[in-house]
């Protein structure tokens, strides 16, 4: 029971942390655009990683079969997702980046049947229907600013991508440390990005770089949203099992509503609470046709 509890924290830590990660995204992307951003933020976790790494004694060794399936997860789930992302929370809010995103369950579902060959049944099909038209809702049912719709389908880029990930993740050997997986998915990601960003790295304003809530939050980013939550994140999926943990993911976007709404001012609309009520539903599905 302990342990349960134990695990169970980790995961709302971990789970609470990304929630308020769109706030912090938000408030840098006006400074920093997202391609930029995402390197920054790969900067600094890998310098963190690499000293938990150091800190745990990892294993560093990979297979040199495994190497595509790194780089694959490294330029899905590391690049375009975390890119879509950031673009989409610009593009729309810190609420629609969390809750749209948290779809990413019910995504995974459709690329576990095409890859992994897991059997499809009828309640998986209704929890990626039920989340398809949550996004719908929130993405175009009453609000056609140009802005907010594009951002929406960026953040449903990212959850398609991620979803992706993390089936991909499935295809690796059981006995890699998840800390030695997200340190080299990092570093391919890092080196995607860099050729993209190097040339427009002269356009950011370096003063403002400086200012606390910047550079904190890029710290926040790298160190406590990228290194410490997914280490909070895996050790709470040792105690409890994969479904248990899927359950506490919906902190994420509760979190994420909850932040935008205290910090950046921003509204919950009617709209708003219909497409995310029908995604948890449909993620709910997910996790108990696993259990079953």
């Amino acid at each position: 029971m302990k342990n349960n509890l134990l695990g169970s924290l980790y995961l709302i830590i971990a789970s609470s942390i990304w929630g308020g990660m769109y706030v912090v995204v938000k408030v840098l992307v006006s400074i920093i655009p997202p391609l930029e951003l995402v390197w920054f933020r790969y900067l600094i976790a890998i310098v963190a990683l690499l000293i938990v790494g150091a800190v745990t004694k990892q294993n560093w060794h990979i297979e040199k079969r495994d190497y595509l399936k790194i780089i694959a997860i490294g330029i899905t789930g590391y690049s375009i997702s975390i890119v879509a992302q950031e673009t989409g929370t610009m593009l729309s809010s810190a609420q629609m980046g969390a809750i749209i995103t948290s779809s990413t369950p019910a995504f995974m579902v459709v690329f576990a049947w095409l890859i992994l060959k897991e059997r499809l049944t009828i309640k998986k099909g209704m929890s990626v229907g039920l989340a398809t038209v949550g996004v719908l809702i929130i993405v175009g049912v009453g609000d056609l600013n140009v802005s907010n719709i594009l951002g929406g389908i960026s953040l449903l880029i990212a959850a398609l991508t991620r979803a992706l990930m993390s089936v991909l993740v499935k295809r690796l050997p059981n006995n890699y440390s998840q800390i030695v997986v997200t340190t080299y998915s990092t570093l391919v990601a890092l080196v995607v990005l860099t050729p993209f960003v190097l040339p427009n790295l002269h356009k950011i304003d370096i003063s403002q770089l400086s200012h606390p809530t910047i550079w904190g939050g890029l710290l926040y980013l790298g160190v406590v949203s990228t290194a410490v939550a997914f280490l909070l994140w895996n050790r709470g999926l040792q105690v409890l099992n994969a479904s248990s943990g899927g359950l506490f993911f919906f902190f994420q976007p509760v979190i994420g509503a909850l932040f935008g709404w205290l910090v950046l001012g921003e509204k919950i609309g009617v709209t708003f609470w219909v497409g995310s009520t029908l995604i948890i539903i449909g993620v709910l599905i997910v996790i108990k046709e696993k259990q079953d």
